[in-house]
């Protein structure tokens, strides 16, 4: 590590170095990342096309065929990792009944979300994590449920992640808890995920982090045949869906439309996925979803919880929403030969470092603020501890204001801490470490006068 000199309640902090490293990474990370395994989720995508289609409203009382076979099997694999959970993963779907629409459910259904919990082990902790993908699927017509829609990629990739990803962390314990879901729906207007989005609001879940993780199997772009595995977009809402009068005062007056708390999800996962995993680079998209496209984050952004989109880099579109069939030379159709395993793999893997971080972090500081009341060249932040879990100290981050990701990172013992840098040219925001590097999400401090 970098020399660090600590800073004490009330003396000036000078740094020897601008950029002070986190602590060392988590060699337990390091080894569940090792554990995701290439051929694991390429079984896992031929297993779901298998079904057919997973189309939504498609066949609940087979047992090889149609959506409901689908739901059976998804909780079957998560029930495997049950096993060896020493019963701290659960799992269940989660039906309810949807009114039809006249667009894109013709008739009232029952539909089912897919859910595994590992409940978290600190009694005192109750932040929620949740990894998803959808199960559904879908050809040209989007109420179509009798051809075969194999949704390999879309999203059999995202729902083959989440599987994994289960199965390799329930055999570990976190304080917090990690919800893998499964959500259907997806196709016929997010009604999975907005079923599940409003159960959260309403149960007054403590989500702090919802991962969506749709199309993340592809490396080859339509039209262009650019290939790239090296690099997976993650989308993030700027200003925030869900925010009172206050809180918009307060955003514009202090210049954050840049840092809502799903954007700070956003560059959290590129840090640690640039930290953890290899070959892989996160590029920030700020904006909330991709045009004429939507994704299941999105009923969690609305109901005030950060929520981020993980999607390929490049899209090849002959592969989307297509009927099977060959047109002047050109196969179309999702189906498993035309994705990237070892890119879905790396993709996962980001994932997963993500999750382990936050679930085994302490707990965000409380009471960020800034110091505004004098005119100066450098900026004091002050925070108060969080409850939980002990931290072993605190990172302040900064960036300029143009930056689309924090450049320096100081490690500071106390809640208070004044840095050489003016608050006026740059950004800051303040989280908390323990011993092993695992950081909470930073918070954005607000002005102290």
């Amino acid at each position: 590590m970098k020399k660090t000199i600590f800073y004490s309640v009330f003396a000036f902090l000078f740094f020897t170095q601008a950029s002070i490293s986190q602590v060392a990474e988590d060699p337990e990370i390091k080894k569940m990342i090792s554990e995701i395994k290439t051929e694991n989720l390429e079984a896992t995508i031929l297993k779901l096309v298998s079904f057919g289609t997973r189309h939504t409203l498609s066949d609940t009382k087979s047992k090889t065929k149609g959506v409901g076979a689908a739901q059976q099997w998804v909780k079957s694999e998560f029930d495997k990792a049950a096993l060896e959970s020493g019963g701290r993963l659960t799992s269940t779907i989660d039906y309810f009944t949807v009114k039809a629409d006249g667009k894109r459910v013709a008739v009232d259904s029952q539909l089912g979300n897919v859910m595994a919990t590992l409940k978290g082990t600190d009694p005192t902790d109750n932040r929620v994590l949740i990894i998803s993908g959808h199960l559904d699927s879908r050809v040209t017509d989007v109420m179509n449920v009798k051809s075969d829609a194999p949704g390999a990629n879309d999203d059999g990739s995202g729902v083959a992640a989440v599987i994994e990803l289960a199965k390799v962390m329930s055999k570990r314990s976190f304080p917090a808890t990690i919800i893998f879901v499964a959500v259907v729906g997806e196709e016929q207007g997010l009604i999975g995920a907005r079923h599940l989005a409003e159960l959260a609001k309403s149960s007054n879940w403590n989500i702090i982090a919802m991962l969506n993780n749709d199309m993340i199997g592809n490396s080859l772009s339509s039209g262009t045949n650019l290939r790239d595995n090296t690099q997976i977009r993650v989308f993030s809402e700027t200003t925030p869906y869900l925010e009172t009068e206050e809180e918009a005062k307060m955003r514009k007056a202090i210049s954050r439309d840049n840092d809502s708390p799903s954007r700070l999800l956003a560059r959290y996962i590129k840090t640690v996925t640039e930290q953890y995993v290899d070959q892989l680079k996160v590029k920030l998209v700020y904006r909330n979803d991709r045009f004429l496209r939507g994704g299941d984050h999105t009923p969690f952004s609305q109901n005030g919880f950060a929520a981020v989109r993980f999607c390929e880099m490049n899209e090849n579109f002959d592969h989307q929403h297509q009927d099977l069939r060959t047109e002047n030379n050109i196969k179309y159709g999702d189906l498993p030969e035309f994705m990237d395993f070892e890119y879905l793999r790396k993709n996962a893997c980001s994932n997963l470092a993500t999750l382990a971080n936050l679930a085994w972090s302490p707990k965000s500081p409380a009471n960020v603020g800034i110091e505004v009341k004098n005119l100066s060249n450098s900026s004091t932040l002050v925070w108060s501890a969080p409850d939980g879990k002990a931290q072993y100290g605190y990172q302040i981050l900064m960036r300029e204001t143009s930056s689309s990701h924090w450049e320096k990172t100081f490690f500071i013992k106390d809640t208070k801490a004044e840095i050489p840098y003016s608050k006026d040219n740059y950004f800051f925001a303040v989280q908390t470490v323990d011993a092993l590097g695992h950081a909470s999400l930073p918070i954005f401090p607000v002005p102290i006068k």
